[in-house]
C-alpha cells in the first residue's frame, strides 16, 4: 500500500500476531490522535509465543491504526501511520 501523503509508517518487523494493548481487557497503547515519542511502544507482535514490543523512531500523531487487535499480520505490514508532531489538521 502506497503512504498516505504526509505520514511514516509503522510496520510489523516480523509475522505474528498483532496486540493493541498489553493484556486483555487494558487499554491500546496508542488511539488515533495520541501523540507519540520516539521509543514508545505502540503495540506488542506476537511471533513463537515471544512478544516483541513495536516502538515509534519517531515523534508524532497517530493518524491511523490499520490493524486489529489480535489480527495476524505478515512482515512489513504497515501497522499505523503517524502525521508529524505539531500536525494540525
Amino acid at each position: 500500500a502506497d503512504a498516505a501523503e504526509g505520514t511514516t509508517a509503522v510496520r510489523s518487523p516480523l509475522v505474528g500476531t498483532f496486540y493493541a494493548a498489553p493484556s486483555p481487557g487494558a487499554d491500546p497503547f496508542v488511539r488515533v490522535g495520541d501523540e507519540v515519542e520516539p521509543g514508545q511502544t505502540v503495540g506488542i507482535v506476537e511471533a513463537m509465543k515471544l512478544m516483541n514490543p513495536i516502538v515509534v523512531d519517531d515523534a508524532g500523531v497517530v493518524a491511523e491504526v490499520l490493524v486489529a487487535d489480535a489480527e495476524s499480520v505478515e512482515y512489513d505490514q504497515v501497522l499505523l501511520r503517524l502525521r508529524p508532531a505539531g500536525w494540525v489538521r
